[in-house]
């Protein structure tokens, strides 16, 4: 897991609403900007881990993989597709709760729809933690092997290339090459590094629960995947110290609190709950 460290030395840095799902208002895609390209989580998350002109993230960065794969539970909830199991008497914590399927209605996202899949196809249904290491394969079971989503990276990468952001390169790394992402659309990932920023800054409030849903999955995706440091680093000092500090103020929250607040979190925190104890 990691842990929010205090700056020594800078890091380098690297539609409309959509349809109707059950009734229910898909409010996942809504941002203060709506010129702005549509990304996922997933997405957003990768482009703050990739180093710019290199186009590759940290070679020690062993937590981003399985950042990604909380990503896409948290992408599924606030789509519409899936919750965590009602509170019984029985299983209230967060990570004893299974993940149920509410519609299985394609997104039209490769990932998100494969693992939609996984989760209706799967009898008993599993919890968050589960989860997360059955489509990372981190499972000992070789009958839950086929759960696991293969080239998570470069399927996101591929997408972000699509849409104009990222382009493809190959580099010779001195034994074998290796096809790289660099950054082509620097304001595409300037305003996703400004709308984190302002978020902890600017629009601060003081409570989680008055950040939209999106900046609050990526403050705890991005604290996760091990890249929020990325998100950071262009800020002085001050606003650095100070961003770090109200992060770390959400990051200390008892997610079992704070679920309980808002039920339309409660992927968000029980995705952190599950880190957390990792």
């Amino acid at each position: 897991m990691t842990t929010l460290t205090h700056r020594g030395r800078r890091t380098e840095a690297g539609g409309s609403v959509g349809k109707r799902v059950d009734g229910e208002e898909e409010r996942d895609l809504e941002d203060d900007d709506s010129k702005g390209t549509r990304l996922t989580l997933m997405e957003e998350v990768l482009l703050l881990g990739l180093k710019d002109k290199q186009g590759y993230t940290s070679f020690w960065n062993d937590c981003i993989s399985s950042g990604l794969r909380g990503g896409i539970l948290i992408e599924l909830a606030l789509r519409g597709r899936i919750q965590l199991e009602p509170l019984t008497a029985r299983k209230k914590r967060l990570l004893d709760r299974k993940v149920h399927l509410k519609s299985d209605a394609p997104t039209g996202d490769i990932l998100l729809d494969e693992t939609l899949r996984h989760i209706k196809a799967t009898e008993p249904a599993e919890t968050v933690q589960t989860w997360i290491e059955l489509l990372t394969g981190e499972t000992w079971n070789p009958f839950k092997l086929q759960y696991q989503l293969r080239n998570v990276r470069e399927r996101i990468a591929k997408s972000l290339v699509e849409k104009g952001i990222l382009t493809t390169e190959k580099q010779n790394f001195l034994l074998f090459d290796m096809t790289t992402h660099p950054v082509s659309n620097a304001a595409e990932k300037q305003r996703l590094l400004k709308r984190l920023q302002e978020g902890v800054l600017e629009r601060w409030a003081g409570d989680p629960h008055r950040m939209d849903r999106r900046t609050l999955a990526l403050l705890v995706l991005a604290h996760s995947s091990d890249v929020l440091e990325n998100a950071f680093s262009s800020l002085t000092d001050d606003r650095y110290e100070v961003a770090m500090n109200r992060t770390k103020e959400v990051l200390d929250a008892d997610p079992e609190v704070e679920a309980a607040k808002n039920r339309d979190t409660e992927m968000i925190w029980a995705i952190l709950a599950a880190f957390n104890k990792a």
